[in-house]
Parts: C-alpha cells; sequence; structure tokens
C-alpha cells in the first residue's frame, strides 16, 4: 500500500483514507469487527504494528536523505535547481508540494536538512 509513498505529496484525506484501509486490514487479521468497540491503538498494539502517518513520513525523509546524498550534478538533484516560471496561479488554496512536506516533517522533528547528510 505504501509502495513509492516516498514520493508522494500526501494530503490529510488521503492519509485517512489510507489509514482507514490499514486498520480494516488490521481488524480482519486479529478477527474483529467494528461491532467489538476496540480502539484502533489497541489492535495496532497487539499486531505490533505502527501507524501509517509515521512510515510514511520515515520513507520520505529517507528519500530526502538518499537525494541530499547526491552529486549535485545528478539528474534527481538537478530538479532541485530548475526555477519554476512565474505564473498566474488559480483561486483557491496552493498546492501541496513534496517540498513543503519535508519541510514540514523537519519542523516537526526539530531538525535541520543538513542531518540527512548522515
Amino acid at each position: 500500500m505504501l509502495y513509492g509513498s516516498e514520493c508522494w505529496a500526501v494530503k490529510q484525506q488521503q492519509l485517512h483514507k489510507m489509514n482507514v484501509a490499514e486498520m480494516r486490514m488490521l481488524r480482519w487479521m486479529c478477527g474483529k469487527t467494528r461491532k467489538d468497540r476496540i480502539r484502533n491503538i489497541e489492535i495496532q498494539r497487539q499486531v505490533g504494528v505502527t501507524p501509517i502517518d509515521t512510515k510514511i513520513r520515515e520513507g520520505r525523509l529517507r528519500w530526502f536523505g538518499h537525494l541530499q546524498r547526491r552529486p549535485t550534478n545528478a539528474p534527481t538533484r538537478k530538479l532541485d535547481s530548475i526555477e519554476t516560471v512565474k505564473i498566474r496561479r488559480g483561486r483557491g488554496r496552493p498546492k501541496l508540494t513534496w517540498d513543503a512536506l519535508i519541510r514540514k516533517d523537519l519542523n516537526d522533528l526539530e531538525s535541520s536538512p543538513s542531518i540527512a547528510l548522515n
């Protein structure tokens, strides 16, 4: 379910849908139903699984570290230096970018991008 998730700019709605799907699978594995009224945390503790949002963040930060360790002339690093054309944006909220998610993850963990080089 998380294949390639290190490159996704995941929104909260998408994260919630993946969490629901994961919990349905875990409940099915345990033989429990929603009627049993067992909390999600208890099911995750029984199976020994960490929450899906943590797994996605770990993968995203691992991929970020991989990209930071690449030489600057590598194709994946060249994308960082490409400047976007300034065009008039449409109405509504700006699109969520992968860079913004990385910055948010690093702020949540109170670390800097230089930590990725280690």
